[in-house]
């Protein structure tokens, strides 16, 4: 468990839908239960241990859901992927993004991953910023959409 201030990162529960449907709310305005209560059980079956929220007392202050895989693009080394990260805009500048990702990286780092990739869009400048300050690059690779 990582500590700031008065702030916790501990492992994802299920208890935590309720408090980061509201932070995605705070952040996207749109109440979306559906999503998260989906989202939240994916990575809890697919890798219960990487997964982390950010608490003080009870209250959840962020997120960041992710998860150690193998086989992703034709790579059989077992690789981290951050997928997303929430944290409530009334508690931003406290550190907490950098609280999860370190907590994050280190689980990641345990469950035998060496490298961690993840997915930034362009407009998206500031969390860019954000994952170089924890130490990613960007990476040689392109990535190609078509819509259907």
């Amino acid at each position: 468990m990582v500590a700031r201030e008065d702030i916790r990162i501990r492992s994802l529960s299920e208890i935590d839908i309720g408090d980061i449907v509201e932070i995605d709310e705070k952040i996207g305005g749109e109440y979306r239960p559906q999503v998260w209560e989906r989202r939240i059980g994916y990575y809890l079956r697919r890798d219960p241990e990487v997964s982390v929220v950010a608490v003080e007392g009870d209250r959840v202050l962020g997120f960041m859901l992710g998860e150690v895989r193998s086989g992703e693009f034709g790579l059989e080394e077992p690789a981290g992927w951050v997928e997303v990260l929430g944290v409530d805009p009334d508690c931003q500048g406290r550190s907490i993004g950098r609280a999860l990702g370190e907590a994050m990286l280190l689980r990641m780092k345990k469950r035998g991953a060496a490298t961690v990739r993840t997915l930034v869009e362009e407009p998206m400048e500031d969390l860019g910023r954000f994952f170089v300050s924890l130490g990613f690059s960007p990476a040689p690779l392109v990535a190609y959409v078509r819509e259907l």
